[in-house]
């Protein structure tokens, strides 16, 4: 029953469906003759953000890629049920519990579609680059990484401070879960809301002026624009506390541009471009194909009770405790 059920998926996964570009799609218009993007959004995704090396400049999957990838996927997470008796918590952990799999088919070898490489271009020599073998130095810019210090809160992650969600951007890139952003609309102004970190993005539309340089915003100052059927969204006045791109360079630099374009009912493609001079000795152009859900948002209330702060830095002094009664024993 299970072999049939994984079959089943699989066929249906692989069904013809709307897509990029769509044909005869006609955009469903607000009251204000806009183009309707509202609604509750998902982008999950197994498409690695940078292209395998195997598939050098090729953009798509075959058929026969994607049934094989779904195929194995499906293999993996029957071979991690069976083992769930007798072993930890993390051999258990599948597709189940961690959002991986887009809700469509996975067409694209990788998110990033320039470089037509599919990878991140070349840093510029004096950028910087955060290293996740080692704890990095304050001010922390990492929403997420490996390994880090424990002196105090200011050397966590800008997600275990409920700061910045490690998916959220802007750009928005899929991650392990809490994959949902809602999107509200009016005449004058585009509301961005991610779950993680319930962060509220407003975009402001028409021809209005960015705030002054100096005011530099976590995630940036918004303004954006219709291009025919597509919102355009430019983004800048980073305040240099975030990186780049993946772990690398810092905002205070970064130029942003993101599209929104519906191209079916339940689907959204997302294309960003980021432009940093001074980390980079290219642009990076990705697109995420974003799907609609039948539900909405719950708050991720990662302040309210964070006793996962807490106990991190209680750890630690536990931990140094025990190595100096080590020390002074030996």
């Amino acid at each position: 029953m299970r072999s049939l059920s994984i079959k089943i998926i699989i066929a249906l996964l692989l069904a013809p469906r709307l897509s990029l570009g769509a044909e005869n799609y006609e955009n469903p218009r607000t009251e204000w003759g806009i183009p309707d993007l509202e609604g509750v959004w998902n982008f999950s995704s197994s498409t690695p953000m940078q292209r395998p090396s195997q598939f050098g400049s090729r953009q798509y999957l075959t058929d026969e890629e994607i049934g094989e990838r779904l195929a194995r996927s499906a293999a993996l997470d029957e071979a991690s049920d069976a083992a769930i008796p007798g072993t930890g918590v993390d051999e258990a952990y599948n597709d189940f519990w961690i959002e991986s799999a887009e809700l469509g088919r996975a067409r694209l070898t990788s998110h990033i579609i320039y470089p037509e490489d599919g990878r991140l271009p070349p840093l510029q020599e004096n950028a910087l680059r955060s290293n996740t073998r080692e704890p990095p130095e304050r001010p922390v810019r990492n929403a997420l990484g490996i390994v880090f210090n424990s002196d105090g809160p200011e050397d966590r992650p800008l997600s275990d401070r409920c700061i910045i969600g490690f998916n959220a951007g802007p750009p928005i890139t899929p991650s392990f879960y809490n994959n949902n952003l809602q999107i509200v609309q009016n005449k004058d102004h585009i509301v961005i809301i991610t779950e993680m970190v319930h962060d509220a993005r407003i975009v402001k539309l028409g021809e209005k002026p960015h705030v002054p340089d100096q005011i530099g915003l976590w995630t940036g100052d918004s303004l954006g624009y219709w291009e025919g059927d597509s919102l355009i969204v430019e983004t800048r006045n980073f305040n240099g506390l975030t990186n780049t791109f993946s772990f690398f360079g810092s905002s205070e630099n970064k130029h942003l541009v993101e599209k929104f374009t519906r191209v079916a009912h339940d689907q959204i493609d997302y294309e960003f471009t980021i432009n940093d001079p001074y980390t980079f000795t290219d642009k990076i152009v990705g697109l995420i194909p974003i799907y609609k859900v039948a539900g909405q948002i719950y708050e991720y209330a990662c302040h309210e009770g964070n006793y996962g702060m807490v106990n991190i830095l209680r750890g630690a002094r536990v931990q140094e405790e025990l190595e100096k009664r080590n020390q002074l024993s030996n």
